[in-house]
């Protein structure tokens, strides 16, 4: 394939890694994320040109990310975060539409100086089987980018910079968060020790020779799709399509920091303080897990703690082959509902909540369901909003509440058949009231 002409020295043009560099950037693995291309870009013009010592994370904040000289990559990993993206999707061309490279490009862990290997064995493009996106390792985040003047996308960092009102959005976010998980880690902390009724959910999760993974929401990527009033199913945020989202009314700062930053809820923190606090909890065989960093093999072998929606985090959608409570997204991001597959006397098709109200009724299911294998199992926490997340993790602890259902779940071998549970509560301020137990159905 031949290199394409871009307005850079001639010299650097007929160099072999420049134009792998250059094919990478238009592949479709890159063509729609010009942060990554440009960084992408930026190492390699740098590595070439014989200034591989300046291929650091400060020096790619400020000239990749438009950081401030004085900013200090303690404080902020966009670098590091962006560059766990580039990796990923270098892996996914190669072993994809960029399997006949002859020359591969690798940014070994530690560092962002990227190395050239000449491939062994290249097969022919579409005759080569390489491993699906979705799974590919993930690495840990280092990114950086390169230097706008070579003009790789600046006209769209421009129009980011454009954007309004982001400031807004995630103070106001995170006021909320603050102010229920603040009312929460109060009445974990009053909590009475778990009952013993309950020991067997915990030993099944916690207590066998398996690993097990406790997975938080993913609270920027709720906000991508809320901004961009998008679903991102389970598949596509695997291959991380959010990534190239539209988010009209965002700076590129904020856009950039949805698309790299992890964060989490406050809420979900607690839960995994609570986690970690049962008699049953295995701190060598327990691993928190981000959600963008979590692979379905994961889930093949491991138990495993989802906490939030599909919304907030997609993997909670593996709990939805065969589950009679699912939740449901309106058009457009505009709020969701429980849908009851199967309603017995009594229950309604649905339940919808209406979000917009300061004081509303929500809901949450607790799903304890076989893992992907059939050897462990999963525990899902869900809730329609902030709120009805916290009414599935109040339930689970409360002795009363969740006790009479472990009893008609346990088995006479003391082992635990799968179950749902479908929740009422009433959220004042994103704070769960009220929470009382309105469906079940025991496997």
């Amino acid at each position: 394939m031949p290199c394409l002409p871009e307005d850079w020295p001639e010299w650097l043009m007929e160099d072999a890694r420049w134009c792998t560099a250059q094919r990478i950037v238009v592949s479709r693995h890159f063509a729609r994320s010009p942060l990554l291309s440009k960084f992408l870009l930026y190492i390699v013009a740098e590595a070439i040109e014989g200034r591989s010592s300046e291929i650091t994370e400060h020096q790619i904040g400020v000239r990749v990310f438009d950081r401030p000289p004085s900013y200090r990559t303690v404080e902020d990993n966009i670098v590091r975060n962006y560059a766990r993206q580039l990796r990923r999707r270098l892996a996914d061309y190669y072993a994809n539409g960029g399997a006949s490279e002859s020359l591969h490009i690798d940014i070994p862990l530690g560092g962002y100086v990227p190395v050239f290997d000449v491939a062994v064995d290249v097969q022919p493009e579409e005759k080569t089987l390489g491993p699906a996106p979705s799974e590919v390792q993930l690495e840990p985040e280092d990114t950086f980018i390169p230097p706008p003047a070579h003009g790789v996308a600046t006209s769209a960092a421009k129009r980011w910079r454009r954007f309004l009102g982001s400031a807004l959005l995630l103070a106001a976010y995170s006021g909320v968060l603050i102010g229920a998980t603040w009312f929460y880690a109060i009445r974990f902390q009053k909590r009475p020790p778990v009952p013993e009724a309950t020991a067997p959910l915990w030993a099944a999760l916690f207590g066998g020779p398996e690993n097990s993974y406790i997975v938080p929401s993913d609270s920027g990527f709720n906000l991508l799709e809320d901004v961009s009033q998008q679903s991102i199913p389970l598949a596509d945020y695997m291959r991380e399509s959010y990534l190239d989202l539209p988010l009209s009314g965002l700076n590129s700062h904020s856009a950039e920091d949805l698309r790299a930053q992890q964060f989490t809820s406050f809420v979900d923190l607690q839960i995994v303080s609570a986690l970690e606090r049962l008699p049953e909890f295995n701190p060598q065989r327990s691993i928190l897990r981000f959600p963008r960093d979590l692979h379905m093999d994961d889930l093949k072998h491991s138990n495993a703690v989802i906490l939030g929606s599909k919304d907030s985090n997609p993997w909670a959608a593996i709990g939805e082959s065969g589950a009679n409570f699912r939740i449901i997204d309106r058009a457009g991001m505009q709020g969701a509902s429980v849908m009851n597959g199967n309603p017995r006397p009594g229950e309604a098709a649905s339940y919808v909540s209406h979000w917009n109200k300061p004081a509303h009724e929500t809901y949450a299911i607790i799903s304890y369901l076989p893992n992907l294998s059939g050897t462990g199992h999963l525990l899902l926490l869900q809730g329609l909003d902030a709120a009805g997340t916290q009414a599935a993790a109040e339930t689970v602890f409360h002795p009363a509440a969740i006790a009479p259902i472990l009893r008609q779940a346990t088995r006479a071998d003391g082992s635990l058949r799968h179950f749902e549970i479908l929740l009422h509560t009433t959220s004042i301020e994103s704070n769960a009231m009220g929470t009382k137990v309105i469906a079940t159905r025991i496997y």
